[in-house]
């Protein structure tokens, strides 16, 4: 059987299309096979001669198979004479005995010893009567099973045209294999041409939507990169500016100001410190307890305070009355 070809190869090679037309057509047969052989004459002589000799050997093996397998009814069967049997059986045994014993004997001497298949040797008439109902009977099974829609009763009416009827089943089962392989061509080279239609269908599809919404999409898209830069680009600019403030505040004359700025404070947090003691152990000297948290106010506090007020008056006084004397000296 040649090999198919898809039509979309065919469409678009016109030439190859050609030539495989003229192939398939003109010079090679469906299996195959050339038609413009010079030995084709020879070749169907001798297919006829092996048709020939397969019928002769399909008949033969028909013949032997029904013989070989026939069962004469023992009732219509009409008994052979026994003495001429009985007379042979004792002749074979007698020269048997006589030659050498059975088990000495070769297979297929001993197989002409054994008792005929038929109880009796039949006439020519009844075993071909008996081998006709055994072909008949085999023939109206092939037939059924050829046929098995068609009643039994009737069955045996399509055994003339059993032959013709096999051929024909041989014939459109080959035919049948030709179309199926050219339907699953087909079939694939449609599912092909929808997928390609599909993806067609896709791709305009996409085309469609980038086509209204892409703008707008990009449009953004770039919006948000730009947002993005201009975050980055201030960002390093703001770094930038952070430390060329800070070069230009914090010179190295400043940053040594600063450090011994600190140390001062840290000396005079430390100077502070041991004066608010000496302080408290001399208020402590004098009953003031600065620690005393929610207490009342002792005896000794109470005059110290009082104390203070009037130094502090006194001295207010003093100063007023300075300044009265230096307003009167120079009047």
């Amino acid at each position: 059987m040649l090999p198919p070809v898809e039509d979309s190869v065919l469409q678009s090679n016109p030439d190859f299309a050609a030539l495989y037309k003229t192939l398939t057509t003109a010079i090679l047969n469906p299996d195959g096979s050339t038609k413009n052989d010079p030995a084709t004459k020879e070749r169907n002589a001798v297919r006829e001669e092996l048709k020939y000799y397969r019928l002769e050997a399909a008949r033969q093996h028909l013949l032997v198979h029904a013989i070989s397998t026939a069962n004469p009814n023992p009732r219509d069967a009409k008994p052979a004479p026994a003495p001429a049997l009985n007379r042979r059986a004792k002749l074979a045994q007698s020269q048997a005995s006589r030659q050498s014993t059975p088990s000495e004997l070769p297979p297929p001497l001993l197989d002409l010893l054994l008792p005929p298949l038929l109880p009796a040797p039949l006439p020519p008439a009844p075993l071909a009567a008996l081998v006709s109902s055994t072909l008949h009977a085999s023939a109206v099974h092939l037939a059924r099973i050829a046929s098995p829609t068609t009643n039994p009763s009737f069955v045996h009416r399509s055994v003339p045209s059993l032959p013709a009827h096999v051929a024909g089943v041989v014939a459109s089962i080959a035919a049948r294999k030709t179309d199926l392989t050219a339907s699953r061509l087909a079939a694939a080279v449609a599912l092909t041409a929808l997928l390609h239609t599909n993806a067609q269908a896709l791709s305009h599809l996409l085309r469609s939507l980038e086509a209204k919404h892409g703008p707008i999409a990009r449009s953004l898209e770039f919006r948000a990169t730009e947002a993005a830069l201009n975050a980055q680009r201030q960002e390093g600019e703001a770094a930038t500016a952070l430390w060329v403030v800070r070069r230009e505040t914090y010179t190295p004359e400043v940053v040594r100001a600063l450090a011994n700025y600190a140390g001062h404070l840290r000396d005079a947090k430390a100077r502070l410190g041991e004066s608010m003691r000496t302080l408290r152990a001399e208020l402590e000297g004098y009953g003031v307890d600065i620690y005393q948290e929610g207490a009342g106010i002792g005896g000794k506090e109470k005059v110290m305070r009082e104390m203070a007020r009037v130094y502090r008056d006194m001295g207010r006084q003093v100063e007023e009355v300075r300044g009265d004397l230096e307003r009167l000296g120079r009047a």
